[in-house]
């Protein structure tokens, strides 16, 4: 049975023909000669993987970037490739594009999505395009799912991840709004509410010193009237003093915490 020679045929303009420099390279030890024909095979390729790079363009990343994930790619293509597998060319293009896509999907997404989510985002941007080509208007999800060949719900999953691929900054300015003075406003200003809680822990921290520093009888009044929640009447008797004598210490102890505080304030600034 006669057996037909692997096909080495070219299809474009920047694949050479390399098939005698590959079969010399695989015969060389290594070593500088080894090199230097390793480095002209993918200098000769290099036209071919940047045109490969210039295909996934205006997708967020940026060209030069894209270009030398496209040479590492190659480069990886002509260490593992054999002259018996065919042309170097139906070898390397799959090698480069993985490797191009391997970048989007581990370097460029802001937060981590699921590759079957990525793949829909990239099935669903592709099919939008196409739908928008031939109608006015966005197209709905039915429409979607029904021209991509998904279900509903994969739809919403892709177009959520098509909003994911990059994340805005908190201190982006928003100009859907401003403030009074005309000033744009960031994006951390129009999101959440302040929490109430904030201010109550500082204000602890605030006075934790100058409560330490009280003395014990002070410090038990306080602690009494203000975290077992007792009137002044009842820490009097407990503690053998009158109410008037209990209210006196109260507002001089207060006064005292507030201004410790105030003046640490002043000092801090």
């Amino acid at each position: 049975m006669q057996t037909t020679a692997p096909s080495l045929k070219r299809r474009h303009r920047d694949a050479p023909d390399t098939t005698e420099a590959f079969t010399r390279l695989r015969s060389l030890p290594v070593g500088p000669e080894h090199d230097a024909l390793r480095e002209d095979i993918v200098a000769a390729w290099l036209p071919m993987a940047r045109r490969l790079a210039g295909k996934y363009r205006n997708r967020g990343a940026e060209i030069e970037d894209l270009y030398q994930v496209a040479a590492m790619g190659l480069i990886k293509a002509v260490d593992r490739y054999e002259v018996a597998r065919g042309a170097f060319e139906a070898f390397a293009v799959p090698t480069i594009c993985g490797e191009l896509k391997r970048h989007f999907r581990d370097c460029l997404w802001s937060i981590h999505v699921p590759r079957r989510v990525q793949e829909l985002r990239n099935t669903i941007r592709v099919g939008r395009n196409e739908l928008l080509a031939g109608q006015a208007g966005e197209p709905s999800t039915d429409q979607l799912a029904a021209h991509c060949g998904l279900t509903t719900d994969e739809v919403c999953d892709g177009l959520e991840a098509i909003d994911s691929f990059r994340s805005l900054s908190l201190d982006a300015e928003n100009s859907a709004g401003g403030r009074d003075d005309g000033q744009e406003m960031s994006l951390a200003d129009r999101l959440g509410t302040v929490e109430p809680g904030f201010d109550t822990a500082t204000d602890r921290e605030a006075v934790r010193p100058a409560l330490k520093a009280l003395p014990e009888r002070e410090a038990t009044i306080l602690y009494m009237r203000f975290f077992q929640d007792k009137t002044q009447a009842q820490i009097g008797a407990e503690l053998g003093l009158s109410q008037m004598h209990i209210c006196r210490l109260l507002a001089r102890t207060c006064t005292q915490i507030r201004d410790q505080v105030q003046e640490a304030d002043h000092t801090a600034a």
